[in-house]
């Protein structure tokens, strides 16, 4: 399989997990009115068969390691249980995490969700395998979280109505968060140990977790929405226009491509996963900046809500400047 061999290939595979995590959900954009419960179903389509793709392709070349096939076949059930454990951890907590923007807005889900998930990942998986300069990485990952803060900020300054954070709301932000920061430990353990998958296995056993979590779970939201919008039915998802199941399953594909980079440039000795899920977690400012200079969400907001994503901006690059160097100092 492929890995990369220096520190300077394995950044740019976190960079490009970056722009794939903060870049998929604009294929949501382009199906209005197809509710994200089903939008979902052709996202999971995506994830497994980029998945596949990226297996039959990086993950059977180089020599390093098993190819694809074999790998899948030799990994044991311990490992195959953790990655896979790993895949409904991020199912439930994707869903969790859409429902609670809609509940209490992107001001509210996004520090308190993201920036959650963002200390709990980087914690938990340094504790797991410690790489690269503590303080650095810490520090870097200080300064994302006070990004995040200041685009919650800006978006809140934008917001025409203003929601009231209900316990409920705040609790299903909370979990969401606390497992979305739970899923990459579950991972990087899935890839430790004496015959331990490659990434690219690991992500195809991530990826079937996904759906036999959301087969359940997704399910149960579309009858009972936590956003108490009225339930969903699955006529809508074969009436849907085929442009819009396109665009779920391209939103797949990016973010599994994503995460299949990420798995691979934790295991580059020198990165290790803490500083590769840190990296990743940025995708909330290039999220962001597609807000921002795209589909200008802020065009018409107030001034200091532009001051806010000025500042965002800065703290976001020094923060991901610490990050991307803790390995090396």
């Amino acid at each position: 399989m492929f890995q990369p061999q220096t520190y300077a290939v394995a950044l740019s595979l976190m960079l490009i997990t970056m722009v794939c995590w903060g870049s998929w959900a604009n294929t949501m954009k382009l199906c209005p009115g197809y509710r994200f419960q089903l939008f979902y179903w052709d996202y999971v389509i995506g994830l497994i068969l980029a998945a596949l793709i990226w297996g039959f392709t990086l993950g059977s070349m180089g020599g390093v390691g098993r190819p694809f096939l074999a790998d899948l076949l030799a990994a044991d059930s311990s490992h195959i249980g953790l990655a896979v454990t790993g895949g409904i951890l991020f199912n439930v907590a994707n869903l969790l995490l859409v429902a609670a923007i809609e509940i209490a807005g992107l001001a509210v889900a996004f520090p308190v969700g993201i920036g959650l998930a963002l200390i709990v990942g980087a914690i938990s998986s340094y504790i797991i395998s410690p790489s690269g300069n503590a303080l650095m990485l810490f520090g870097g990952i200080a300064l994302v979280v006070g990004a995040i803060v200041l685009d919650a900020m800006a978006y809140r300054l934008r917001e025409t109505e203003r929601r009231s954070l209900s316990m409920r709301g705040f609790v299903i932000c909370l979990a969401a968060g606390l497992l979305m920061g739970s899923f990459y430990p579950f991972v990087s353990r899935s890839m430790l140990g004496e015959g331990a998958p490659g990434p690219y296995a690991v992500a195809m056993f991530f990826s079937i977790g996904v759906a036999l979590c959301a087969a359940p779970f997704n399910y149960l939201l579309m009858r009972k929405p936590l956003d108490k919008s009225e339930p969903v039915s699955m006529s809508g998802y074969s009436s849907a226009r085929g442009s819009w199941h396109l665009w779920g399953i391209l939103g797949g594909v990016i973010w599994c491509t994503g995460a299949t980079l990420n798995f691979v440039a934790s295991r580059a000795h020198i990165v290790g996963p803490a500083v590769s899920y840190s990296i990743g977690q940025g995708a909330t400012m290039i999220s962001a900046a597609w807000g921002v200079f795209i589909w200008k969400e802020f065009a018409t907001a107030p001034a200091r809500a532009k001051t806010y994503l000025f500042w965002m901006f800065v703290l976001f690059l020094c923060g991901l400047s610490a990050i991307a160097l803790a390995p090396i100092y």
